[in-house]
């Protein structure tokens, strides 16, 4: 049984919501990062969990292989087809489904992005706080377990989703979780569906938690000589229990970017972007503080920004950073990578990977969330020429050899996908055998995004 034999029942339940254009094939067939464009051999647009599950259930009497799709932002080739069959895109299941108020929470389909939800949430005085920089889609988000500028305070997707909605790789609808703020219920099967990655069901409800928006917010940029000086600073603070809201690191080959993308007017030395959330008092008090740690590790040139516009303006900087590092060498693509290591590491794996990328002559701005140690490197290729694409995947492959050396993760936020499959064993030892377990009991038939995150169907 194929695609073929599965056509005619898909197309009598979806109709012109599932597609073989070519045009929708290739829009759905490329990522962010380097993997080479896999169309799939059918796009579907549901706007149900009855239709997702419908088609479950088809794709699993055919043994189609199943793909989802959000905003597709991956970077580790999640959500492209490279065994073909059919991607399900999430795009109008959108809706925001409930908001309730008084127990901080929200009930949102897979498809609504990050962006489109705290916009409708402004009224209420609350604000999802996730920010992986992308406009991801929420459920995108939730199934790599995605974190960003925010983690440091307010968490990753694991600590603000309190519940989902799945659809199995047999058509079973479950749900997991409550509303309830803790449960000792059983095992934690949302748990086990963030970061999952879709190899285990398709998400198509989510319960979130929100939080209160701060009454006062003051943001901040300062240099540092090293980025030794820098993460330093930052462990003293958070060692101290100050509260940051934010607290990101970029190198001087990403500053320099910046002057040259934006005018940024910054010395192109290392520098460190901190946002504080609170009452006027204790914004000011929390960031009077850091001042002192930060001109202990001579640190200098604070810049302020507490206007709306300013902040704002700030942390676009850092938000297109990926954009802006592109735009340094027109027609260049790039491996975009990460890894997270203890905090107490983070400055001797900064400064490792800069050597070495300057050993093999390969630029590759370094930026990330120095508030937990998890740190993004942009390493450029011609995408003409394979021996630099060779020389840049080894670079990154030792990025994260040096990682797991330091006790660290392969990836912090950018999950496994395909492209850090062959580091899973290393770090997870016979537990990597237990994900497979996993696997094979919730999609007996490996139909869902096959090849990713685990171990291969014997």
């Amino acid at each position: 049984m194929t695609v073929d034999t599965a056509w005619p029942e898909l197309s009598e339940l979806l109709g012109d919501r599932i597609t073989r254009s070519k045009s929708e094939l290739e829009a759905h067939g490329g990522s962010e990062s380097y993997f080479p464009l896999t169309p799939p051999d059918l796009v579907a647009f549901p706007e149900t969990t009855e239709e997702v599950a419908g088609l479950m259930r088809i794709c699993a009497r055919h043994g189609v292989p199943v793909v989802g799709w959000g905003a597709g932002t991956s970077l580790e080739g999640q959500a492209q087809a490279f065994q073909g069959g059919l991607c399900v895109d999430f795009a109008r299941m959108n809706r925001i489904i409930e908001v309730a108020q008084g127990d901080m929470d929200a009930r949102v389909q897979p498809g609504l992005t990050r962006e489109a939800l705290n916009d409708e949430l402004r009224a209420t005085g609350l604000f999802f706080p996730v920010d992986p920089g992308a406009n991801a889609s929420i459920g995108g988000m939730a199934s790599t377990r995605a974190s960003g500028t925010t983690a440091v305070r307010y968490g990753t997707m694991r600590d603000n989703v309190l519940g989902l909605e799945v659809v199995l790789a047999d058509g079973r609808i479950i749900r997991t979780g409550t509303r309830a703020r803790k449960s000792s219920a059983g095992y934690d099967l949302t748990g086990l569906f963030v970061g999952a990655e879709g190899t285990l069901g398709l998400i198509t409800e989510l319960t979130l938690r929100l939080h209160g928006q701060p009454e006062a917010i003051t943001a901040a940029v300062c240099a540092f000589d090293t980025i030794g000086g820098a993460v330093r600073a930052v462990t003293d603070a958070i060692q101290m229990g100050i509260p940051m809201a934010r607290i990101e690191f970029v190198d001087a080959a990403t500053v320099a970017v910046f002057n040259s993308y934006a005018d940024a007017g910054l010395d192109e030395v290392p520098h460190l972007m901190i946002e504080f959330h609170g009452s006027p008092g204790s914004v000011a008090e929390d960031a009077a503080v850091f001042g002192d740690i930060v001109a202990d590790h001579a640190g200098r040139g604070f810049q302020w920004a507490t206007d709306p516009e300013d902040r704002k303006a700030l942390w676009t900087l850092r938000h297109h950073a990926y954009w802006a590092i592109l735009a340094s060498r027109p027609g260049a693509r790039a491996v975009v990578t990460d890894i997270c290591v203890p905090i107490s590491r983070l400055a001797e794996a900064v400064e490792a990977t800069q050597a070495d990328l300057e050993a093999h002559g390969i630029a590759g701005p370094i930026l990330g969330h120095v508030g937990d140690g998890n740190f993004h490197a942009i390493l450029m290729f011609d995408p003409a020429d394979a021996a630099e694409l060779g020389r840049v995947k080894a670079a990154a492959d030792r990025l994260v050899s040096r990682a797991l050396d330091m006790g660290g993760t392969a990836t912090g936020e950018h999950g496994i996908g395909i492209g850090k499959k062959g580091f899973m064993q290393r770090e997870h030892g016979e537990a990597w055998s237990v994900m497979g377990a996993l696997k094979r009991a919730l999609d007996p038939e490996n139909i869902l995004n096959p090849g990713k995150l685990a171990p291969d169907a014997n």
